[in-house]
Formats: structure tokens, C-alpha cells, sequence
């Protein structure tokens, strides 16, 4: 009985000990020493996992809830949450229209998604997220009643840009309960400071503000018979924003300028009269 007790002692020491590779000193239960080493698990390459991006890239590993280290597929590192070739609704309503207001007070919201509940999106953890749109817009005289083109030889420039709201009533986004999102995940302001999305009066009295991202000046212009009179046109933009967790979904913003609206020089925009493609690319960090 003695030598069985001595036995087992002996084993769970040495099975506690933590062991070293080029090392006779390691402090942890596995230390490999040397600066140029590294370690290889033949399991985990081109040859014998589909998921190694092969020689000239760098594949992620990561560790699964049994605590094995596995290779990601090609969406675990940056999964796309959005990716729309329609994103907003082709319909021309009050709410698709921007009208013109000389040089601009800000940024209208505008533009209802194609499919609401399928623009809504949850973040787990802090991530960082890129996002890429173009969208489409066709302006008309702002007073007519019908959908009127414009040869007048006015130019004017057409801003767009993103913003975020975090999504608490899931019957549309323009309810209240559904706020704009002005910080990032580190708390500073998205793209430098709040941008108005909602004027009054003055853009100092602005009704709501957000951190506008992706913004975009297109100029424009038109005369008789000329290309800008009778197309829809398009603008890209593309930029990265930070957020924490949370449920939040990406909308439009526009605003529209020029010199006067004196006489013909009022306009209106219709944003989403096209196709309106929007892509949000996720890459978690923390």
C-alpha cells in the first residue's frame, strides 16, 4: 500500500509540471523558447485544411467552445451583415424627398429601407465596421405637382451620407424610441462631431443629430435636352465606423444646394428612384 501511494503522488507531480522546449526555466504549462521558433500543426495547413487562404495570405485561427484551435471559414473574421442590391424603397413619397433649400440648413433623414426588419442588424461585441453604397436619386421642380424635369442651367451639389440608429421599436425607422447614433465605441464623435440630419430654423436648433459617415458631393447640372435633365443618376460612398453592441440599422441622409431658389430655382429630390446597393462588412475586434 505504500509503494502504490508513493506511485501516485510521483505521477501527479510530474503530470502537474509545466514543461519547456529549448527551456529549462518555462513559466507556463507550455513554453517554447527562442525568438525565431514557432510552432507547427500540420492539421492546420494548405494541404490538409480547406480553410488555409494557401501560401500568399494569412489565415485566422481561432478556438472553438471545446477549446480546439481550428481555422476560420472565410466569413468568421468579417461576416457581411448587409448586403442589398435594393436597399431602399423605389417609391416616391414625402418621405423619399429632399426639398431645396438654397445652400442648406443639413442633412435631411430620408429614404425608407426596401425590407425593414432585414435592415436590422445586431452587434455581439465591439467591432469595427466598413461600409460601401451607391446610391441612386433623379431631381424634379419643387413646384410642380407632377414629376417635372428641370432644364433650367442651374448647377447644384447633392450630399449623401449614413448614419445609425439603435433600434428599439421594430416597426420602422422613423419612430421615436429609435435614437441616432453619435459616438463609437471608444466615445468620441463619429466622423469628428454631430451632424444635423433634421434642421429647423437654423442648423444650431436642429431637431436631431448623428454621426454622419460615407459622406459624398455629387455636382450636378442641366440644360435643355442634356444628359441631367432626363437620367437618374448615382453616388458611391464608402467609409469605417466603430460601434459597441447593440441592434442597430444603417439609414440615408441627403442634403441639396444651390447659389438661389429664386424664380424656377427650387427643386426637389427623390432619393431610391434606382437601384441603391448597400454592403456593411463586420470585423469584430475585442
Amino acid at each position: 500500500m505504500r509503494s502504490f501511494f508513493i506511485l501516485g503522488l510521483f505521477l501527479s507531480t510530474y503530470c502537474s509540471a509545466q514543461v519547456g522546449i529549448n527551456t529549462t526555466n518555462p513559466s507556463e504549462l507550455l513554453h517554447i523558447a527562442g525568438s525565431t521558433e514557432n510552432v507547427r500543426i500540420e492539421g492546420l495547413n494548405a494541404q490538409n485544411n480547406s480553410n488555409n487562404l494557401g501560401p500568399e495570405s494569412t489565415s485566422r485561427v481561432y478556438v472553438n467552445n471545446l477549446g480546439n484551435l481550428v481555422l476560420g471559414d472565410w466569413d468568421d473574421s468579417a461576416p457581411i451583415f448587409i448586403d442589398s442590391g435594393d436597399y431602399l424603397k423605389n417609391e416616391e413619397t414625402p418621405v423619399n424627398m429632399v426639398v431645396q433649400t438654397g445652400t442648406g440648413l443639413g442633412y435631411s433623414p430620408i429614404a425608407e429601407p426596401t425590407d425593414w426588419l432585414g435592415a436590422v442588424f445586431t452587434l455581439t461585441q465591439n467591432a469595427i465596421l466598413e461600409v460601401s453604397y451607391t446610391v441612386s436619386w433623379s431631381i424634379y421642380d419643387a413646384i410642380s405637382l407632377e414629376k417635372k424635369r428641370l432644364y433650367d442651367n442651374r448647377a447644384r451639389v447633392i450630399h449623401t451620407g449614413i448614419y445609425f440608429i439603435n433600434v428599439n421599436d421594430m416597426i420602422g425607422p422613423y419612430r421615436p424610441t429609435n435614437t441616432p447614433v453619435i459616438y463609437d465605441a471608444d466615445g468620441n464623435y463619429i466622423n469628428g462631431q454631430p451632424w444635423c440630419i433634421n434642421p429647423t430654423s437654423s442648423e444650431s436648433n436642429c431637431n436631431s443629430w448623428a454621426g454622419l459617415i460615407g459622406l459624398n458631393g455629387q455636382f450636378y447640372s442641366n440644360s435643355n435636352g442634356e444628359i441631367g435633365e432626363f437620367q437618374n443618376l448615382q453616388t458611391n460612398g464608402s467609409d469605417y465606423v466603430k460601434l459597441p453592441p447593440g441592434t442597430y440599422a444603417a439609414l440615408f441622409a441627403c442634403k441639396l444646394e444651390v447659389e438661389s431658389t429664386t424664380g424656377n430655382g427650387a427643386a426637389k429630390l427623390w432619393l431610391g428612384s434606382g437601384q441603391d446597393e448597400l454592403q456593411i462588412r463586420v470585423y469584430y475586434y475585442d
